[in-house]
C-alpha cells in the first residue's frame, strides 16, 4: 500500500498574536458636512493657471482633430 500524502507540506503554522494596538474610536460626525476628495478640481486633469499664451497653447494641443 502506497504511503498516505501528508495534507500540508512542511510543518503547520501557528496563529499570530493578537494586536494589542487599541481599535480607531467610531466617529459620528455627519459626513456632507466635510467635503470629499472629490468635490475639487485637483486631481481631474486641471493644470496650475497660468498666462494666456500658455492657455491658446493648451487649448490648440488638446483640440480634438475634428474641431480643426
Amino acid at each position: 500500500m502506497p504511503p498516505r500524502p501528508r495534507p500540508y507540506p512542511g510543518r503547520m503554522s501557528t496563529a499570530p498574536e493578537p494586536s494589542r494596538e487599541p481599535k480607531p474610536a467610531l466617529v459620528f460626525d455627519d459626513p456632507l458636512d466635510q467635503p470629499a476628495s472629490d468635490d475639487t478640481d485637483r486631481g481631474w486633469g486641471e493644470r496650475p493657471s497660468g498666462d494666456s499664451a500658455a492657455d491658446l497653447r493648451r487649448f490648440l494641443d488638446e483640440k480634438p482633430p475634428h474641431h480643426l
